[in-house]
């Protein structure tokens, strides 16, 4: 199994572990435990170090170099934290919201302030050493070289936070994060569609429905363990209900074929991760939305920036152009005993294209891109998106003439928004295609 489908297909355990560890106060208090043990191992380890050479130190040297270290750090600290805080309202206000997500958990920011906090906590209890009298000579030359290595880290730290703040938090910087996102769930599920569940079928009657407590977005499933409980209790599970879908207590999310005990239904149910907002891991529509969003807000007559919208386009085609060329790689259900529906391809294109296609519909740069990017998706697989894309070209056209007003706009992007998809084996246009080029 390949590092992406481990990712894809992890387990329930370790996507909570996963998310805990990605947040900035985990880190962090890693970090600060680590300080505080090597600056008290300090103390200790002189039992069993012994330096090659003689080395004095004076208890005021290290002091001064652990006080300027631990009021530095503090300073530094605060100051990166404001910056954080600040470029997270940035993206909400200048994105969307949605996209934060993927700043808090950005790991050049979770580490550095890590090491500055860590830093500051292995100054402080290193001076209450030396003001304690646990430190030897041995043992403040010691100390001296871990401070040594602090330091370096320190200034590591520091020079890479530098080039992360030339564009943390801004626009471009945003839309790159979401797009890596959506490309990463994109790429797996045309590799895995349905997480790894075989094909979908009717659901037999007498099927137990199963339903959760809880209400929120699927943020997770561990298809593994479904399969295992599955197998387990004779009978297979049909998902209804994959990551990204908004449920309640009264939505089936899956229907088993063989009546489960209560303990096996509340181990199947507890498969789902439930919470008040979608992720990006096994939900390969939810980037595309986001995206979306980013665009709506700069069609906004507020901030009225299409050329932000353009740069959403493109990285939309992006990600869809990924998907399809992933779909050659796409391999056999691994889960027999779970069955799942496919993704919704038309509903893919529409989550993402619509609300650009009706908040840009009276700018003609906006429509021509929109146009160009339809031919494009539709062009990467015909099968799947030819016949939306089509569909969402036509809509869109006759939205942005209702409200362009130059005769020569209007001329323009019907001209664009032309395009039509020729035979792949004739070359010719099918009777459907004609109609509407020559329309």
């Amino acid at each position: 199994m390949s590092a992406l489908d481990r990712d894809y297909l992890i387990g329930r355990w370790r996507y909570t572990v996963g998310r805990m560890v990605r947040r900035i106060w985990f880190r962090a208090s890693m970090f600060s435990l680590a300080a505080v043990i090597i600056a008290l191992l300090s103390a200790f380890l002189v039992r069993f170090v012994t330096f090659p050479f003689e080395l004095t130190l004076a208890s005021e040297a290290v002091d001064n170099i652990l006080t300027i270290l631990a009021s530095s750090m503090l300073a530094v600290t605060t100051f990166s934290l404001s910056i954080m805080v600040s470029a997270y309202a940035a993206a909400a206000s200048t994105s969307t919201p949605r996209a934060t997500e993927l700043l808090i958990s950005d790991s050049v920011a979770s580490n550095t302030l890590a090491t500055f906090i860590g830093s500051f906590l292995f100054a402080v209890v290193g001076m209450i050493g030396m003001s304690m009298g646990i430190y030897g000579n041995q043992g403040r030359v010691l100390l001296f070289f871990s401070t040594l290595i602090v330091l370096f880290l320190v200034t590591a730290a520091l020079l890479r936070w530098i080039e992360q703040l030339t564009h943390f938090g801004r626009v471009g910087d945003t839309i790159w994060r979401v797009e890596q996102a959506s490309e990463a769930a994109a790429r797996s599920w045309a590799k895995l569609p349905r997480l790894g569940a075989a094909a979908e079928e009717d659901v037999p009657e007498g099927a137990a429905p199963l339903y959760l407590e809880e209400m929120g977005y699927i943020q997770h499933l561990d298809m593994e363990e479904l399969n295992k409980l599955a197998r387990r209790s004779g009978g297979t599970v049909h998902v209804r209900k994959l990551p990204g879908a908004y449920i309640g207590p009264h939505i089936a999310v899956a229907f088993l074929e063989a009546e489960p005990d209560g303990e096996m239904r509340e181990a199947m149910a507890e498969c789902f991760t439930i919470d008040r907002q979608r992720s990006f891991g096994q939900d390969p529509s939810f980037g595309l939305i986001v995206l979306s969003e980013i665009a709506s807000r700069a069609l906004s007559p507020a901030v009225n920036d299409p050329g932000t919208a353009i740069q959403v386009m493109t990285a939309g085609t992006r990600v869809l152009q990924a998907y399809c060329e992933s779909l050659n790689e796409r391999t056999e259900a691994r889960f027999e005993c779970v069955r799942a529906p496919d993704i919704d391809h038309g509903e893919m294109l529409e989550d993402f294209f619509n609300p650009i296609a009706r908040d840009g519909a009276s700018l003609l740069e906006v429509q021509h891109r929109l146009q160009r990017s339809l031919h494009m998706v539709a062009l990467a697989n015909r099968d799947l998106f030819a016949e939306a894309a089509g569909r969402i070209s036509a809509v869109s056209l006759k939205r942005a003439l209702n409200h362009l007003d130059a005769n020569l706009e209007k001329t323009r992007l019907r001209r664009v928004a032309g395009w039509s998809l020729p035979d792949e084996y004739t070359g010719e246009l099918t009777d459907e295609e004609a109609r509407r080029a020559e329309a």
